[in-house]
């Protein structure tokens, strides 16, 4: 932990953790809560907990060792060609699973990066699969989402922190590593991270 960067040693591990978006956290509780979760698509600037409160989700969806057979994430901007998509979810989503859960999750970050083509495949495996998976797009940029993709998710947009929601949150931080920091100090950071946590503890370290 000692070398982990601040920004995945302090991430949300639980919905209880994240510091903002109450009304979308809510929203997706009541899903999973009724067993209706439906496939999503989170947009919205860098650092306002997209990636984070997908990942607390599948948390608390799954066990640990459930986890592992039942969440693929992928990075889509790494990975985006037509090739990832028909072989790297295909066979996840088509493989059985040992758990008694029948849903798997697929989270695709920076999905806005993937190719039309790889969206348009995608599309088809969604429809293929809904039965058993749900697809989860993270993207900065809807409009490189292509309508048919949209128009099969639940969308949230993830809008920029306010200073008041981020403060807490680098306090805790503050105090966790025990930094020597000047209020003023804590003001500047704030300014410059302009409602990205992820820069704010970026800037902080």
């Amino acid at each position: 932990m000692a070398n982990l960067p601040w920004i995945e040693k302090y991430r949300p591990a639980t919905l209880d953790e994240l510091v903002s978006h109450k009304d979308i956290i809510d929203t997706i509780r009541r899903y999973i809560s009724l067993g209706e979760l439906p496939h999503l698509l989170f947009y919205g600037p860098a650092g306002t907990g997209k990636t984070s409160t997908i990942l607390a989700l599948a948390k608390q969806m799954y066990t640990p060792t459930e986890m592992r057979g039942c969440v693929l994430e992928l990075n889509a901007s790494d990975d985006r060609g037509i090739g990832i998509v028909r072989d790297e979810i295909q066979t996840f989503v088509s493989t059985q699973t040992l758990h008694k859960k029948g849903i798997k999750l697929i989270i695709l970050d920076e999905a806005d990066a993937m190719t039309n083509d790889a969206q348009n495949a995608l599309r088809r495996i969604i429809e293929q699969y809904t039965a058993t998976a749900r697809f989860c797009f993270i993207c900065n940029y809807l409009s490189k989402i292509i309508p048919a993709v949209q128009s099969r998710c639940t969308r949230f947009r993830f809008g920029p922190l306010s200073n008041e929601q981020m403060m807490p949150r680098l306090e805790y931080v503050i105090e966790k590593e025990q930094v020597q920091i000047e209020p003023e100090g804590k003001k500047a950071i704030l300014q410059l991270a302009n409602g990205d946590m992820r820069r704010a503890l970026n800037i902080l370290q």
